[in-house]
């Protein structure tokens, strides 16, 4: 169950990745954030994304025209 759900539907990259950014920002370690985007690009950028800054990506899954991941803050 995450801490925190961030509906990026409709935004390409960079955007969702930096909205992501900000708002784990705000959480404590070990909390989760769920991110729901659109664009197909942003599986490889968060995957990138986790690997850079440490994150743990739980979980990537489609749901029709939507990704939906699960990060769990380092």
């Amino acid at each position: 169950m995450p801490n925190k759900t961030l509906d990026m539907s409709g935004y390409d990259c960079p955007m969702p990745i930096l909205k992501t950014k900000q708002a784990l920002s705000t959480m404590n370690s070990k909390e989760i954030i769920e991110v729901i985007c659109t664009d197909q690009g942003s599986k490889k950028d968060f995957a990138a994304f986790c690997n850079q800054l440490g994150h743990k990506l739980i979980s990537q899954r489609d749901e029709g025209n939507k990704i939906i991941f699960n990060i769990e803050k380092n």
